[in-house]
Order: structure tokens, then sequence, then C-alpha cells
């Protein structure tokens, strides 16, 4: 996008669009908000939206940009932009309070988790229900007139879908009535994962790019298989820092062992393990205990899959470079390498 300083800027002016979106919806007459209900609203949008590394909605600007071989975007095509880089912040936001609630979690971006909170509790599913259907409010603001807008709520309403079946299948297989180690493999993770993660974290941002540039999304298969294959190192390096990974950086603690995750550590734990290992896998993976956690935790050790991680990370990276380097369009090659370069080796 330009130098460091312009970078910066620009992620100022994105930051700067949020409080301008909030307010337009707080004030949007089908709300008909009181005082009490919209510092409620303002709260919860606030606690829930702000305070993440806004990857996402800040990489629909930057696609944009590089789509752009460069050149300045002017203020509308900025701002639009924005529009839809926080539109996708606010699906994160719907995303993880839900996420949170359905895996019992603590905390989320070093603090605690919205449901946790004694005067939110289970209202916080609304919140989560809330978001979501605000993210149409503002979109439908600004694009009804486009020619690409019915692209764009086909293209949001499909990703939402595909995330939630994602989500589904992570808890059927997590789920105390199912939990059945043996289904646990490379395959089954890989389909959970570019369903729940990649679709919405990596394709969705660059999608939205495309249809602002002009283009058709469904014309760039070979940058989704691209991205598809990035959102499962990003899941991946997410199992790693759930286990592996210090709190007081990832903001969050993690409870994949307890919460009978299908994570890459116990997939390749099954594939690598020993017949007494497997057992102390079997035996204490997904119990919500302290020293359950911590036989897993041995085992994991004992297989060093903390090295094991490194070079997974270290070749899927080289092999996505590759894949990218393959691709004939040397802008769309600069976006998917700035995507990259963003999460390899990130500590949180």
């Amino acid at each position: 996008m330009g130098s460091e300083l312009e970078l910066d800027e620009a992620r100022a002016r994105f930051v700067g669009l949020y409080d301008r979106l909030k307010d337009e919806l707080l004030q949007d007459p089908v709300f008909d908000l009181m005082d009490e209900a919209r510092r409620y609203v303002e709260e919860m949008l606030d606690y829930n939206i702000r305070g993440g590394k806004l990857n996402r909605g800040f990489s629909v600007i930057e696609t944009y940009k590089l789509l752009k071989d460069g050149e300045d975007m002017n203020e509308e095509e900025f701002f639009l932009a924005g529009v839809l880089g926080w539109s996708l912040e606010w699906l994160q936001a719907c995303l993880l309070v839900l996420d949170d609630i359905m895996d019992n979690s603590t905390t989320r971006r070093g603090q605690l988790c919205w449901y946790k909170l004694p005067k939110v509790g289970s209202r916080a599913i609304n919140d989560g229900v809330f978001i979501k259907g605000s993210i149409h409010k503002m979109v439908k603001r600004y694009f009804r007139e486009k020619p690409y807008y019915v692209d764009l709520l086909e293209l949001s309403d499909e990703i939402a879908l595909q995330t939630s079946f994602g989500q589904m299948l992570d808890l059927v297989y997590s789920h105390e009535s199912e939990r059945d180690l043996s289904k646990y493999n490379m395959p089954a993770y890989r389909r959970i994962v570019q369903y729940k993660t990649s679709y919405y974290s990596f394709y969705l941002p660059i999608a939205c790019a495309l249809l602002l540039h002009g283009e058709k999304p469904e014309n760039f298969t070979d940058v989704k298989n691209v991205l598809v294959e990035m959102g499962i190192l990003f899941q991946a390096q997410d199992d790693f820092l759930d286990c592996f990974g210090d709190p007081e950086v990832t903001g969050k603690i993690g409870t994949d062992i307890e919460d009978h995750k299908c994570s890459w550590l116990i997939v390749q734990a099954l594939e690598r393990g020993s017949d007494d290992q497997l057992k102390v896998l079997y035996d204490n993976y997904g119990k919500d205990d302290p020293e359950c956690i911590t036989q897993v935790k041995n085992v994991y050790k004992e297989l060093d899959l903390e090295n094991a991680f490194f070079e997974y990370e270290l070749s899927s990276y080289a092999e996505l470079l590759s894949s990218i380097e393959d691709l004939p369009n040397p802008a769309v090659q600069e976006v998917l390498k700035s995507f990259l370069r963003k999460i390899y080796g990130r500590k949180k």
C-alpha cells in the first residue's frame, strides 16, 4: 500500500470510520432506542467489535488498493472499502460472541468474554444475532444503488452460512455424546477449518475487494483455493497457540483439550503416537480436569509437536508462496503475498 507511514495513516482512517458507522446504526429510526437501550447497544458494540487486530477489515482496503495497481483511492472508494471492511469486523464480532458461549470460553482479546459479564449472561446470544442483523443495515445504506449490491448480499449470506456449517461440524465432533477420537483425522480437520475459518477470514475480504473493483469473484477460483489453504494454516496456528501460546500475548486462555476440539495438535498426536500414548489421549482428552489436560500436554511434548508444528508452518509457507507465484495476475499475487506475510510466524 506504500510506506509504513502511509499504511499507518490508512489504518487510522479506517479505525476512524467505526464511530460514524456505529452512530448511524444507533440513530437509525427503525430501532427507536430509549436511552438505556442505546447505552447498552453502544457498550455491547464497543466491547465486541473494537480491540481486535482488524486484519480482515483492513484487508479489504489493502486489497482494493493493490487491485488498482497502486493508484490512490479517492475519498468515496476508501470509504466504501472501509464500510465493507467494518462489515467483516461486525461479522467477526458476531461469530466470536456466539462461539465463546458454545465453547464455554473465559477470555477473549485480553478481557472477559461478553457473556461472562454478570449483567450480560445469556443475553449475549441475542446480542450476537443483533450484530449480524445490523450488517445488512450498514451494507444497504451505502451499496443498494451499486450494480454489485445483490452479488454482495449473496456473497455475505453464503459465507455466513458456510461458516455456521463449519461451526456445526466443529460442535458435532466435540459434543459430549459424540466424542470419539477415532473420527479425528486430517481430512475431517481440513473440512471443518475450510468452512469455519477459511471462507470468512481469508476469502471474504478478497472477494469484497474484487466486487468493489468491478470483478466477479467466481472468476478467481484459483485464488479462492490458495486462500482456503491459507486459512487452514491460520487455524493450525490458532490450535498451536491454544496449547503452547502465552495467554498474556494471545489474549485468551486455551480450552481446546477440555472441549475435545478436533485440532491440528490432536490429529498429529493420533497419527504419531504409540499405543501407550494413544491410550493416554483416549483416557484424558476432552475432560475438564487439570490433571487430564496435563497428561495430554505431556504426550504432545513427548511427540515434540512444537517442532513438528514449526516444520509444518515453514513447509506450508513455501507451498503457498509457490502457488501464489503461479497465478497470472501480479496484483492478485501481491494481495496474497501480503496476507501470507501477515500470518507467517504470528504469536497471537
